[in-house]
């Protein structure tokens, strides 16, 4: 039976659970995950899919997993999942304390600054996770990704059709930015420092002559910074935070000067 009919399977019956062929599935899909071979989501020439499968099987590897102390003197830890090693062997360079649990996929020449990256994320080759930067369960960024200290991706296991944040190709993630409930970063996007988004957050183009609303998504090559709108409650007017696209990347230069010009030109913090 495939890997994921059996998944299925015991996700609609746990009693399923005791059996070792469907607990050896679960850390079969797992070991997939981890190497980069199963991915929680998938790109697509239409966009993204969400494999909901995968994120059973991790919702159930938690499930038949036992608690374990380790110790390194003088630390104490006390939890359920392992951690990833051999980074010289991925060629992965992982400073202390960088912090990767086994279940997350780190491709080569991605840089770990001390900074944590959750099970089922997908960290691409040539990325950097800088110090502090939290890299969310079942993320997926993309190749040739910054993501500046401070950093926030969020994560998502439940609900199981509910999408992972995803940032695409080439994005620089500028410090103490926070993205989460499945926003998507298209590719080479510049986000200021501080920026915030959520599903719900306004994403307004004030570049042109008349603005842009979108949520959940910022346009390949935008660069944006925090803002703010007007809004009406019972009790007045008050200022609420929106993001705001102020201009692009320049497609004739290439992505580092790109991103040096977008930082210069429009006056955003890193």
């Amino acid at each position: 039976m495939p890997l994921q009919a059996q998944i299925q399977e015991v996700w609609n019956n746990r009693e399923l659970v005791k059996d070792t062929h469907y607990t050896d599935a679960i850390k079969a899909v797992i070991e997939e995950v981890d190497k980069g071979r199963l991915r929680v989501a998938s790109p697509t020439n239409g966009g993204w899919i969400v494999n909901e499968w995968v994120k059973q099987a991790i919702l159930l590897y938690f499930g038949i997993q036992q608690m374990q102390t380790w110790t390194i003197p003088p630390f104490e830890f006390y939890d359920k999942m392992l951690l990833k090693s051999n980074y010289k062997e991925l060629g992965v360079r992982a400073v202390p304390h960088a912090v990767a649990r086994y279940g997350a996929y780190i491709a080569k020449n991605v840089v770990l600054m001390p900074s944590y990256v959750n099970i089922g994320a997908f960290v691409d080759e040539g990325s950097m996770v800088d110090t502090w930067a939290t890299v969310g369960s079942c993320a997926q960024i993309g190749k040739g990704v910054h993501l500046s200290g401070g950093v926030g991706i969020g994560g998502v296991l439940e609900p199981l059709q509910a999408s992972p944040v995803i940032i695409e190709d080439g994005c620089f993630i500028g410090s103490r930015c926070i993205v989460v409930e499945g926003v998507i970063v298209e590719k080479e996007a510049v986000l200021g420092a501080n920026v915030v988004l959520t599903q719900s957050t306004k994403i307004i183009d004030v570049s042109g002559s008349d603005p842009i609303e979108y949520k959940g998504r910022v346009p390949a090559r935008s660069v944006v910074i925090p803002g703010s709108y007007t809004k009406k409650f019972n009790a007045g007017d008050y200022q609420v935070s929106c993001a705001l696209i102020i201009g692009q990347r320049k497609a004739s230069t290439d992505l580092k000067t790109s991103l040096n010009d977008a930082l210069r030109d429009f006056n955003v913090s890193a």
